[in-house]
């Protein structure tokens, strides 16, 4: 598995995993699928803070951070999204080590993860990483004519 910085070339197999993700599942609260134009541009904004595992040439999984909230008081604190084609292989802790390490680097100080209640499994890999669970929202997201509860977790950053 070689884990790397994205590129336009990565962003067709980035679109079907993310999609995929929106499209059957209550992981994300989106319901609208990316775009190739969503991607290109979201791809354009954060070039430095997107990675790809590959595995067998292939994209097995991507992670991306950005501004947790607008303003300039936030600046520290990105959240990210995670999303690996498979479970328990390692892809999805190696990418997350790799972000923070990247991120902390970049000046960030707490990394957010927002996910949704149902995904027990996101949480519990979450805490493996050190994140500790910090909010609970009950109700604020609505998909699959359901409400849905949002986990918030965050993890201070340390040198790499």
């Amino acid at each position: 598995m070689l884990i790397r910085a994205a590129t336009a070339n990565d962003l067709l197999q980035i679109k079907a995993l993310w999609n995929a993700m929106i499209r059957d599942t209550t992981a994300t609260f989106m319901s609208v699928q990316k775009s190739d134009e969503d991607l290109a541009a979201l791809f354009a904004v954060r070039r430095d803070a997107f990675l790809v595992a590959e595995l067998g040439g292939i994209c097995a999984g991507f992670i991306t951070w950005g501004p947790f909230r607008a303003g300039d008081g936030y600046v520290h604190t990105a959240e990210h999204s995670i999303i690996t084609q498979t479970h328990g292989k390692g892809i999805g802790r190696t990418l997350l080590k790799e972000a923070m390490s990247q991120a902390y680097v970049q000046g960030i100080h707490v990394m957010v993860a927002a996910i949704g209640g149902e995904n027990t499994a996101a949480v519990t890999f979450h805490e493996r990483l050190g994140f500790a669970k910090t909010g609970h929202l009950p109700q604020v997201g609505h998909k699959m004519g359901r409400w849905h509860d949002l986990i918030l977790m965050s993890r201070t950053l340390t040198a790499p």
